[in-house]
Parts: C-alpha cells; structure tokens; sequence
C-alpha cells in the first residue's frame, strides 16, 4: 500500500470516531479519548527531548497527573482564566523561539533537555483544558470544538493546495522548508470561509459573524505557529516525524501539533468577545 493509500485508510478510520466523539459522545468521554492523545504526544515529546524510556514514562505520567488535577476545576472560570493566560503567553514565547532560529539567533536555553519538559507540559495541558471545557459549556460547547477541528483542517487543507499551486516564498526555510507564504495565505482564506460559513448558519448579528471570521483567521494563524514549534523540536532532535503511532501520519504530535495553539487562542477569543454560550 502506498503512503497516500495509507494515509486515506487512516483518515478514514480516524475521521468519524472523531467526529462521532465531538458532537456526540459526552464530555467526560471526550475528555478521555482527548487525554489519551494528549499522553501519547507527551511520550513523544520526551522522546524528542532525548529521554529514554523511563524518563517518557515519568513525564507521561507527570502530565496525566495533571490532566487528573485540572479535570476538578474545568467548570472554574478563574482556573480557565489563569491557564488560558498562562498559554498565550507561552505562545508568545513559542513565536519569538521560531522567529529567532530562523534568523539563526537561537535561544540555547529552550535546547536543554530539563527546561523541553516543562515546555512540552504548555504545549500540551493547555490545548486540553481549553478544548474539554469548552465542550463542556452550556449550549453550543461540542459545536464550537468541532469548529477549531475544521478550522485546523481546512486552514491545512488550503495551505496545502494553495502551496502547491502558487508556493514561491518561503515561511520559515530553517524551521519548515516546505512551508510557504502563499501556502500560509490559502490556509487564511480556508479558515475565513469556513468561520464565516458557520457564523451565517448559527449567528444572529453580522457583527458577531465578522468577529467570528476574524477569530478564524487568528486561530488559522495560531495553528501554523504549533505546527513551526513542533517542526522546530523536531528539526533540533533531527527527526522528520514525532513517532509512528498512527499509520502514513507519522506521530500523534503530528496530528496535534497545530491543535495545541489553536485550541486556546480560539477558546481565548471566544471568551474574550462574550461569544462562549
């Protein structure tokens, strides 16, 4: 079987438990099946990390700890607060580390392997608390998390015709050669049609839509930013993918590296415009 073949058959196991889990599964289900891809991508990152077995088993199980502790204080609109700040800011950070090893300015203190575990904790935690609270809010919760999906797909989706077709300039050549500007720019106007798609069926005013839209277009931006931060993880531990756990797609980081900043900026914006009901 081919790689692509591999990867449609894959797809297209994967796709519709994932969807049936978002919009249909309760929360607390969800929030397992979410925090079992959590756990894998933390033993891949400590992989990444360069630890050996046991120190992926201790950092795995660090973070199910804390996936076990945050999991009490879901529902606490101070908690949310707090961590939803404390990723933002990490992204931030995130974005000058990519910025600066593009620009070969690196900062060698991210390259140690006891500061990438508490790294590996922001990028992970984070995206899992905001997408199982979320889907836990009153009313439209499982929609909304199936939004971010869509907008991380599509955004993927567009960046990947759209770099093929009209690809010249590079994004970040250091980080990701295959990435492109015009790539990046498709990926934006995926993300606008489909917020803006989702705003017109399910908003009462054009104002919320446009917020909506431009929400999108953050979130789009911020996916490209998870997947450069992995990207960049894996180019230091000279590896093309995070690990082989899911067949043609290489590793779980793989599929959710994109997610893990999506998913709070998007939660952030949602709360921040008084749109989380």
């Amino acid at each position: 079987m081919s790689n692509l073949a591999l990867r449609a058959a894959t797809a297209a196991v994967l796709v519709p438990l994932v969807v049936w889990g978002v919009l249909w599964a309760p929360t607390q289900v969800f929030a397992i099946g979410l925090a079992l891809f959590v756990l894998a991508g933390a033993w891949e990152w400590a992989d990444l990390a360069g630890y050996g077995v046991t120190g992926r088993v201790l950092f795995a199980l660090t973070v199910g700890l804390g996936l076990t502790l945050a999991q009490g204080f879901l529902r606490d609109p101070v908690f949310g607060f707090w961590i939803l700040g404390i990723a933002l800011v990490w992204w931030l950070a995130a974005l000058l580390w990519v910025v600066r090893f593009q620009a070969e300015n690196p900062l060698p203190w991210l390259d140690h392997k006891a500061v990438r575990l508490p790294v590996g904790v922001l990028v992970l935690v984070p995206a899992w608390v905001a997408m199982s609270a979320l889907h836990g809010s009153a009313g439209r919760g499982p929609e909304w998390v199936m939004l971010i999906l869509l907008l991380v797909w599509g955004a993927d989706t567009g960046a990947y015709f759209a770099g093929r077709r009209f690809g010249r300039r590079r994004l970040a050549s250091r980080v990701s050669p295959g990435k492109t500007v015009e790539g990046v720019a498709g990926g934006l106007v995926a993300a606008a049609v489909i917020s803006g798609a989702y705003g017109l069926w399910r908003l009462e005013t054009h104002a919320a839509v446009v917020s909506l839209v431009l929400l999108g277009v953050v979130t789009a931006l911020a996916s490209v930013l998870g997947d450069l931060t992995e990207s960049l993880v894996k180019r230091t531990a000279g590896r093309k993918d995070s690990g082989v756990l899911i067949p043609g797609h290489g590793g779980v980081l793989d599929r959710i590296d994109s997610l893990t900043a999506a998913a709070p900026v998007f939660v952030a914006g949602l709360a921040i415009g008084g749109t989380l009901h």
